[in-house]
């Protein structure tokens, strides 16, 4: 997603209602793309920490799949529910 995006500059939403860190629920879109706008650090490390969490949800889950045995079944339902998203 482009932080930076006009169409995030009134999206109160949380950031990401999937809610793998604390900032997707302490942030909205529309700060989050202030702080972009206006060159603001936090707004880069607010998305860091969104993304290192997603990504360690991501292989938390992958793991568990592999596991339980139904890895690939899995991956093709995540890679269509990811395009979707994106």
């Amino acid at each position: 997603m482009n932080m930076k995006n006009k169409k995030w500059e009134t999206d109160f939403s949380p950031l990401d209602p999937g809610d793998y860190a604390w900032v997707d629920t302490a942030y909205s879109k529309a700060y989050v793309r202030h702080l972009f706008t206006v060159n603001e650090m936090l707004g880069r490390q607010i998305c860091t920490i969104h993304n290192l969490s997603f990504y360690l949800w991501l292989m938390r889950e992958a793991r568990k799949h592999i596991i339980a045995g139904d890895f690939r079944t899995w991956k093709d339902k995540m890679v269509k529910q990811m395009d979707n998203r994106l």
